[in-house]
């Protein structure tokens, strides 16, 4: 007759416990700020698409493929992110409600806005996500949550890049 193997222990959840070598509190605030970023990860890639499909002008061909280029990246970044919230033991946002609630940015304009309106509105949010990522670095390096300060770097790259790329968009020279 085979022995049964003892059960893995289990926290008030169910689930095995995390022992990663960072605080299950420190994780919790982290996985927070992280569910931050996400949403504001996603409500810049909605309203990028938005400006993708609705933009005009003498400027369409250009900025059209640069928006498509900028909502594919942004698309391409949200599961990482909501992978990385998951690593840490919680549970990633993934409902309009929970973004809209967790957002830092604002909605898409309901009229969609002239081209270089439409630049604007996306310059601030680049630099938007870019601070919100930002934000997060003193929490992580406490807890030395390399991962995660690696992801926050990558992050913090795109979004300056960005946002220097669509400034520069708006200059009159």
């Amino acid at each position: 007759m085979a022995k049964k193997s003892p059960a893995a222990p289990v926290n008030s959840k169910g689930q095995a416990p995390i022992n990663i070598g960072i605080s299950d509190k420190d994780r919790a605030a982290i996985a927070q700020g992280l569910s931050k970023l996400l949403a504001d990860t996603y409500t810049l890639y909605l309203t990028t698409h938005n400006f993708h499909w609705n933009v005009t002008g003498p400027m369409f061909n250009s900025l059209h493929a640069m928006f498509m280029t900028q909502y594919t990246e942004l698309w391409n970044a949200v599961d990482p992110i909501a992978e990385r919230i998951r690593s840490l033991g919680h549970a990633a946002p993934g409902s309009y409600a929970q973004f809209a609630a967790l957002s830092s940015l604002k909605d898409a304009p309901t009229t969609p806005p002239k081209a270089l309106d439409m630049v604007r509105v996306l310059v601030e949010g680049h630099e938007g996500v870019a601070r919100t990522a930002r934000s997060l670095f003193p929490l992580v390096e406490k807890a030395s949550d390399e991962p995660s300060a690696d992801l926050l770097t990558q992050r913090l790259t795109v979004h300056e890049q960005a946002a220097w790329m669509l400034r520069s968009l708006l200059e009159d020279r």
